[in-house]
């Protein structure tokens, strides 16, 4: 029988390594290498065979053995501040998908809005020396930001495009979104306006549509009549228990409620519907994301779409570009969408 047909396997209990796929597959050892990493040098027909002696073995190939030895890593580190409601999982999935198709790998950390843990997670996974880092940050300290001046990879920030990156940024400008949102309700001729919303001492993001909402009904000669926070994460039981607060403290209830994020906002629409409240009749209702849950509600949510799949998708091609010798621009906005819904 031709040695090249006949299987090798590995002694029992020990992890099979690259010389027996290379024997199996009758190739050498930087043959078989080259072709599970799927370089272009090889020919299709001895990759396929490579790649089916590695299944037959159940080969996994040491990543790291060749990151040490000076070659490029296929690990994308990835920092979220949360992953409690759809919104950083839409980005993940659109960033993940594209990355996955160029034959890289996302690593996730989750900050939970912490700076210093964010600033451990970025070290760490700075010392598996990946081939980029995605972030959506939450305060980034000083050392955060001197670490990922320092690493000489491409870093995307997401989400935000306000503020200077150190590297790259994507996403959409928070500030603008704000406005938008208040130039509508204006528009719709609103008058008395309160905001509720969760700890944005943790979530700039959130601040910075504020701010900007604040602004241009400043600029309209209005104010904000009541502004609520509450201690902890945006979601629908806060924001619904969060309402209830809002209209009991109101010396005259407002004619809208702006809040923080959608997820808020449903909690916002449920209060209404088991206070007897109309939406929008008596109590106008606007959220922010988009969020499928704040669409399919029997009174669709008015809010703004953050074209949170395009933000991911659009930091994947950033670093793609960069892996392959392109320049990509600084900063890309994918901008937003007003969604005029029905609760206000």
């Amino acid at each position: 029988m031709d040695d090249h047909n006949t299987p090798v396997s590995p002694p029992s209990g020990r992890r099979p390594t690259l010389s027996q796929v290379a024997a199996a597959a009758g190739v050498s050892e930087i043959t078989a290498s080259r072709a599970l990493r799927g370089g272009g040098l090889v020919a299709k027909a001895t990759a396929d065979r490579v790649q089916a002696a590695a299944r037959d073995l159940n080969y996994v190939p040491n990543r790291l053995a060749g990151t040490l030895a000076g070659g490029s890593s296929r690990q994308v580190g990835v920092i979220l501040p949360s992953l409690s409601n759809s919104v950083f999982a839409d980005v993940l999935n659109g960033l993940e998908d594209r990355l996955e198709d160029a034959g890289y790998q996302p690593v996730l950390g989750i900050s939970n809005y912490d700076p210093a843990r964010e600033q451990r997670l970025i070290e760490n996974l700075l010392s598996w020396r990946p081939a980029g880092i995605v972030i959506a940050p939450a305060d980034m300290t000083e050392a955060s930001r001197a670490l990922l001046v320092r690493a000489d990879l491409p870093v995307v920030e997401i989400m935000d495009v306000d503020a200077a990156p150190t590297d790259m940024a994507v996403g959409i400008s928070h500030h603008s979104a704000g406005r938008a949102m208040a130039h509508y309700l204006l528009g719709r001729g609103y008058r008395r306006f309160a905001y509720l919303g969760h700890a944005i001492d943790s979530d700039l993001r959130a601040l910075a549509r504020l701010d900007g909402f604040r602004g241009a009904l400043g600029e309209a000669g209005q104010t904000l009549a009541q502004c609520l926070t509450l201690a902890g994460s945006s979601s629908v039981k806060l924001g619904r228990e969060g309402l209830a607060r809002l209209l009991a403290e109101a010396g005259q209830p407002p004619d809208l409620v702006y809040f923080s994020n959608d997820d808020m906002a449903v909690g916002g629409v449920f209060h209404c519907m088991a206070a007897g409240i109309s939406v929008p009749g008596d109590l106008a209702l606007a959220g922010f994301n988009g969020l499928e849950i704040g669409q399919a509600l029997p009174v669709p949510l008015t809010s703004i779409a953050s074209n949170r799949a395009a933000i991911g998708i659009e930091a994947a091609r950033h670093l793609i570009e960069r892996f392959t010798g392109g320049t990509p621009e600084k900063i890309s906005d994918v901008g937003f969408r007003l969604i005029p819904g029905k609760t206000a």
